[in-house]
């Protein structure tokens, strides 16, 4: 069933990218809920406001719309907290395959394919052209970021930010907490947090940056 409306938890580009699949989803009405917005500021005609309102009108739904894993993480566990209907957004033009699993939460953008018996976990983002390959796994409020690719049998951790066209290669493991650079290519498996850059991937820094 359709959400009559939709709570978008951001005001940043994901959440334009959030507008733009619901619109394509058949949802036609938004408020945008952020902290940081400004006094009568609107998207595309639609409100904004800086506190999560009282009550929701009935058939709508909650989505967390901020780009940042932790932030989304955030948005997420309160929504569940308070008990509000969390909305998971999947284009039309995406692919989802037999057996695949997707958890509450997930944006999965235009043109991305979710390969058979894949799991995607709550809360995170399969962008734009992105693949996730038959049996692979991504964990919870991580990002597979435009044209990236995870391919099969590969598990991705909690946390993880697969830059702009990088790749996993098949049936490998990366931890929580790792930042993958655009256009990265992983070879081998990941078991120590920080950000990874090249081809291959070799590490740069212990600390991940999203």
């Amino acid at each position: 069933m359709i959400p009559t409306g939709l709570c978008v938890l951001g005001f940043g580009g994901h959440a334009r990218s959030v507008m733009d699949v619901a619109v394509a989803v058949g949802i036609q009405d938004f408020l945008f809920v952020d902290a940081n917005a400004a006094p009568g500021e609107t998207l595309l005609g639609f409100p904004t406001q800086t506190i999560f309102p009282e009550t929701l009108p009935s058939g709508w739904t909650v989505f967390p719309a901020a780009g940042s894993n932790a932030r989304r993480r955030e948005q997420v566990e309160w929504t569940l907290r308070a008990g509000w209907p969390l909305a998971t957004l999947v284009s039309p033009s995406a692919s989802i395959g037999v057996g695949s699993s997707l958890e509450p939460g997930c944006f999965v953008g235009h043109h991305a394919h979710i390969g058979p018996m894949a799991r995607v976990g709550a809360g995170c983002i399969v962008n734009t052209g992105a693949v996730v390959e038959h049996e692979a796994v991504v964990g919870d409020f991580s990002h597979v970021s435009v044209k990236a690719v995870i391919a099969g049998r590969s598990r991705i951790g909690r946390l993880v930010m697969v830059g702009a066209g990088a790749t996993v290669l098949d049936g490998l493991t990366i931890v929580d907490d790792v930042t993958i650079g655009g256009g990265g290519v992983v070879h081998r498996s990941i078991d120590q947090t920080g950000v990874y850059v090249g081809v291959p991937v070799r590490q740069v820094s212990v600390l991940r940056t999203i």
